[in-house]
């Protein structure tokens, strides 16, 4: 593959991806989240890899580039999930 063909892949699964998360229903929100969790600790993983064998300083800043923009999207959705789980939290209440 090119790598005028992996731009075009690069674009057109950022405009399907766009057009997918945007038309979920807000009640799959939350598992939505997880399965990203999911996918950017496989981003890393991958991102990881590729930095190990990396041809060139362009292909090494993309790796560096993908672990940090997946590590603020893992970091932030543990986060978003902490509130959401705090929220179903029964709360102490104390009738007299």
């Amino acid at each position: 593959m090119s790598f005028s063909e992996e731009i075009i892949v690069f674009i057109l699964s950022g405009f399907i991806g766009y057009y997918i998360v945007w038309g979920i229903t807000p009640s799959l929100h939350a598992p939505l989240m997880s399965v990203s969790n999911a996918i950017s600790g496989i981003v890393v993983i991958g991102a990881i890899s590729v930095l190990n064998n990396s041809p060139s300083l362009f292909v090494t800043c993309i790796g560096f580039l993908a672990i940090i923009i997946a590590s603020i999207n893992i970091f932030g959705g543990f986060g978003i999930s902490q509130r959401m789980l705090q929220m179903f939290k029964q709360r102490n209440k104390n009738h007299e």
